[in-house]
């Protein structure tokens, strides 16, 4: 799945489907997530983000426990998304 949105940029009108999407989740595994998403687009996320790409150099975001793991549905579609400072990142 490719990067589709996040819910600071969400557009207001579709809002209501975002709510429902968290509501809906299921919290799962880094290692699931990693599964069904593009890694190269989170690579490039997690950089922006500030993450390392590996712990000897710092934080990265595996190690991160304020980050969650989820899977829901949005439009009627399964989605992925992760939360990092109370933003949801998702993937469709």
């Amino acid at each position: 799945m490719k990067y589709y949105n996040n819910c600071v940029n969400w557009p207001r009108r579709d809002v209501g489907n975002l709510s429902d999407m968290i509501d809906g989740d299921l919290q799962i595994s880094r290692s699931t997530f990693l599964k069904h998403v593009d890694r190269n687009i989170l690579a490039g996320l997690e950089k922006q983000l500030g993450y390392m790409r590996h712990h000897r150099q710092g934080l990265t975001m595996a190690a991160d426990w304020a980050v969650s793991y989820h899977r829901s549905t949005l439009h009627g579609k399964r989605v992925y998304y992760f939360c990092q400072s109370c933003i949801e990142y998702v993937f469709k």
